[in-house]
């Protein structure tokens, strides 16, 4: 008997307007990928309340289950309005909602000073402790001060959360798991000239891996061409691990998917 794949999208937009539009063919062609459950990310406090309705009501044949994050984006911490964080926050008991986030530190774009960057990042995790749910951590040029603020965070306790579109060192990747983070993905490592990512890839401890698309970004090789992004394409970021692992592609789909059952404990 053949073993059925089914595979677990941990990072996507399917509320950006790249995808919204065509939002009943995207989740379609997911399940026929075998992409049975997708977190949906949200970007800011507008993205956190209308991902919640995003799904049409009506979507004729089988679809993957959709989860949704609640949190602002570094690039977006300066746009916050008066009431935005409480909005969030009032968010946090409904059930769909498996994640905080995404949120973090960026200093590729100077949008957003990085002090409110800092102080969006830290009440995010006051939030984990509060709710017990896991943050999703987005990082970008900024793996030392990263680091330390993370340091800083686990001298409150073991951290909950996922670090998103890892591009780190393997040093980092073991860090940040020894403070209880999980390490993600996305089309990145199957990038050419990112040998070093999927050297990082093979040397985790497979309890500790995921697998996303950051859609409607990062398109994965072989088809990085392809625009828009979309959670059907997460097998190919999963076969370049797999790969690099030398795993089979079905035991990679399983060990991912109860990677993401066990941080995103709303998704069992």
């Amino acid at each position: 008997m053949s073993h059925q794949l089914s595979w677990t999208d941990t990072h996507c937009h399917l509320n950006d307007d790249a995808l919204g539009p065509m939002l009943a063919d995207v989740l379609h062609r997911a399940k026929a990928s075998h992409v049975d459950r997708i977190v949906c990310v949200a970007v800011d406090a507008e993205t956190s309340r209308n991902s919640l309705n995003l799904l049409p009501p009506k979507i004729s044949g089988t679809t993957p289950h959709v989860f949704f994050s609640a949190g602002i984006h570094p690039n977006y911490a300066h746009q916050e309005m008066p009431g935005d964080w409480e909005s969030i926050l009032q968010l946090l008991d409904d059930e769909r909602i498996v994640a905080l986030g995404e949120t973090g530190l960026d200093q590729y774009w100077d949008d957003c000073t990085f002090d409110i960057q800092k102080a969006n990042f830290a009440r995010h995790f006051v939030a984990s402790r509060d709710s017990g749910l896991p943050v999703i951590i987005h990082s970008r040029d900024c793996d030392e001060v990263m680091m330390q603020t993370l340091q800083d965070e686990y001298s409150e306790g073991e951290l909950r959360g996922i670090m998103h579109s890892f591009t780190g060192s393997l040093e980092m990747a073991k860090a940040c798991i020894d403070m209880g983070l999980y390490i993600s993905f996305s089309g990145i490592v199957s990038y050419k000239k990112n040998g070093m990512l999927r050297e990082v890839a093979s040397k985790l401890p497979m309890d500790r891996i995921l697998i996303e698309t950051d859609a409607p970004y990062l398109s994965p090789e072989p088809v990085r061409a392809t625009r828009p992004n979309e959670p059907a394409l997460v097998v190919h970021t999963a076969s370049t691990v797999a790969h690099a692992r030398g795993m089979r592609l079905e035991d990679l789909a399983d060990a991912t998917t109860e990677n993401a059952l066990r941080i995103f404990q709303r998704m069992r």
